[in-house]
């Protein structure tokens, strides 16, 4: 788990990096432009920052070479941008920045590029961690993700198997989050109409494997046979957690 700074002036882009960037396990922190940036940079240094390069009021290559004057570069960055130049990337390279990754981003690539920062950011002898600032974070849009609807069933009780016994108490640690798979299953009502009925099994079943493999998008999308993006959406329009549901699963 890595403390991760995404800074850019598009919403939607913060929401979709903190949600994927949650989704692997890192703990995601916001800005909307660079004076924000600046502050959660002066609280302390995130393991990370992936930093758009057009915002309105300061760019960010501008911001960077802010931080590279000032000593504060001292974490990986990976610039963004989906109208820069060649030109610009170079200098952006020149001054300190890690990487470059061009808009729209493709997930492999974002997450490579991750990984590889992060690799890099383990190798230097770092300040004291992290702490990112919670109300930036809520006031972006990077809170703990969906609310998550009152008629989700939650998973604090999951079978290790479809046709499993519910978990009771006594029940060791490692199979009470997969209690009531068979139950959840087996109590949709088939007086639901066929969208309701289809999407509470869609729950159950995304939220089964999600307990299953911990967490792991990567390994859900497998077993499930999709497309992680498409996986992404799904989980979304279901209202589906995967972040806590990993929670509950430790």
């Amino acid at each position: 788990m890595a403390n991760i700074l995404v800074v850019d002036d598009e919403m939607g882009i913060r929401e979709l990096l903190s949600e994927i960037l949650g989704d692997e396990g890192h703990v995601v922190t916001t800005a909307e432009n660079a004076q924000q940036a600046r502050e959660l940079r002066q609280a302390g240094v995130p393991d990370l920052v992936l930093l758009d390069i057009w915002m309105p009021d300061t760019d960010g290559v501008t911001l960077l070479k802010e931080w590279q004057r000032d000593g504060l570069l001292t974490m990986p960055v990976i610039m963004m941008s989906g109208h820069a130049t060649i030109d610009t990337a170079v200098e952006a390279t020149r001054i300190g920045a890690l990487n470059f990754l061009e808009k729209p981003i493709a997930l492999q690539k974002l997450l490579k590029a991750v990984q590889q920062g992060l690799s890099h950011s383990r190798e230097a002898v770092r300040p004291a961690s992290y702490r990112p600032a919670p109300v930036a974070a809520v006031a972006n849009g990077a809170g703990d993700g969906l609310h998550v609807p009152e008629h989700v069933t939650p998973v604090t009780a999951y079978a290790p198997a479809l046709g499993g016994e519910p978990a009771h108490h006594g029940t060791p640690a490692a199979a009470a989050p997969f209690g009531q798979v068979a139950d959840n299953a087996a109590n949709i009502s088939f007086d639901l109409p066929l969208r309701e009925a289809r999407d509470a099994f869609e729950r159950a079943y995304f939220e089964y494997h999600l307990v299953r493999e911990n967490g792991s998008m990567t390994r859900v999308a497998e077993r499930t046979g999709l497309e992680r993006t498409h996986l992404y959406r799904k989980l979304k329009q279901l209202g589906v957690e995967p972040g806590k549901l990993a929670r509950k699963n430790h």
